[in-house]
C-alpha cells in the first residue's frame, strides 16, 4: 500500500516516487532475466517482434532499445506485473477493479540510449477516463546524466496537449513545452515512479557510461474502455488482461470530448513514431 502522502502527490502533482519497492534481489533477478532475453541479438539478428534494437550502431552491435510486452512473454515479469504488493499500490490510486495494458523495458545504453520527446500517455490511446496509470521501475540507478524521467507536475488535470500536425498524430508534443517548471525523478534501482496517463514527460540522451534500464508497466480501470481509432486500437489492446477484481459491464465517461490520434501508418513504437516525425516523414 501507499502513503497517504504518497496517494496525495500522486492526485496532485500527476506521479509520486518510491524509493525501495523493489528490493536488491529482486532488481538483480529482473536483470538477469533481461540479460538471457537479449543475449545473442544484433541489429542485423533480431526477432523485431519482441525486441528494437538501437538503430546508430554497427549491424553486429548488441545494443538493445526495448524489450516489447515483457509482462506477457516472460513468467518473472509477469509475476511481477500481478503481485499483491504492486496491485494494492495501484488500486490506491485507481480502484479496485484492475486491467493490466501494456509492458515495455527500455534499455537506454550508455553513451548512445535514445531521447525519448515530451508526451502524454493518454495521447496514443485515448480511453473513456483518466484513471491509468504507468509504473516505472528503475532498474538501474537513474539521474540526469543517465537520461532519467523529466515530468511537468500538476500538468495531468489540464487539457490534453496538441500531439498532431497535418492531420496525424506525431507521437510527440507538437506545441510549444514550457519545461522550466521540469522535475528530474532520480532515483536508485528499485525506486518506482507511479505516473498519470496525462502527466508530460521525456528522458535525454544517455550521455553516461552507465546503463538507464527501465521496466515501465500500464495499468487502468476497468470501466476505462478504449475509443476507436483505427487499426492501431486492437494492437494497443492485444495484451489486455484483468488483474484484480470485476470487469466493467458499463463504460465511464469523464471527459466531453478528446482528441483522437490519426496514425499515419501503423507504428510499432513510441521511439521510431517520434524519429519519423522529427525527419518530417508523417505528414
Amino acid at each position: 500500500m501507499l502513503s497517504n502522502t504518497q496517494i496525495t502527490e500522486y492526485h496532485q502533482d500527476g506521479y509520486t516516487v518510491c524509493p525501495n519497492f523493489l528490493t536488491p534481489d529482486e532488481v538483480a533477478q529482473l536483470l538477469t532475466e533481461t540479460e538471457k532475453i537479449i543475449s545473442g541479438n544484433t541489429l542485423a539478428s533480431h526477432d523485431k517482434s519482441l525486441m528494437e534494437m538501437e538503430p546508430d550502431q554497427p549491424s553486429n552491435g548488441v545494443k538493445v532499445r526495448r524489450l516489447y510486452e515483457p509482462c506477457t512473454h516472460y513468467p518473472l515479469f509477469r509475476t511481477l506485473s500481478e503481485s499483491k504488493k504492486l496491485l494494492d499500490a495501484v488500486e490506491d490510486l485507481i480502484g479496485p477493479n484492475l486491467l493490466f495494458h501494456y509492458s515495455k523495458l527500455n534499455m537506454k545504453p550508455p553513451e548512445i540510449g535514445s531521447v525519448v520527446e515530451w508526451h502524454q500517455d493518454l495521447s496514443y490511446y485515448p480511453l473513456t477516463n483518466r484513471d491509468s496509470l504507468a509504473v516505472l521501475f528503475y532498474l538501474d540507478d537513474a539521474d540526469a546524466e543517465n537520461g532519467c524521467l523529466q515530468m511537468l507536475p500538476g500538468r495531468h488535470e489540464g487539457d490534453l496537449l496538441a500531439h498532431t500536425s497535418e492531420g496525424y498524430f506525431q507521437g510527440k508534443a507538437t506545441e510549444a513545452v514550457d519545461s522550466s517548471e521540469a522535475v528530474l525523478a532520480e532515483g536508485k534501482a528499485g525506486t518506482v515512479i507511479f505516473m498519470h496517463c496525462m502527466t508530460p514527460h521525456a528522458s535525454i540522451t544517455n550521455r553516461s557510461n552507465r546503463s538507464r534500464r527501465t521496466l515501465i508497466l500500464s495499468y487502468r480501470a476497468a470501466d476505462a474502455f478504449p475509443i476507436y481509432y483505427g487499426e492501431m486500437t486492437s494492437h494497443v489492446e492485444t495484451h489486455t488482461r484483468l488483474v484484480r477484481g470485476h470487469r466493467a459491464q458499463m463504460a465511464r465517461f469523464t471527459m466531453k470530448e478528446f482528441p483522437v490520434p490519426y496514425y499515419k501508418e501503423r507504428s510499432v513504437s513510441l521511439y521510431e513514431l517520434q524519429e519519423r516525425s522529427r525527419k518530417g516523414e508523417i505528414r
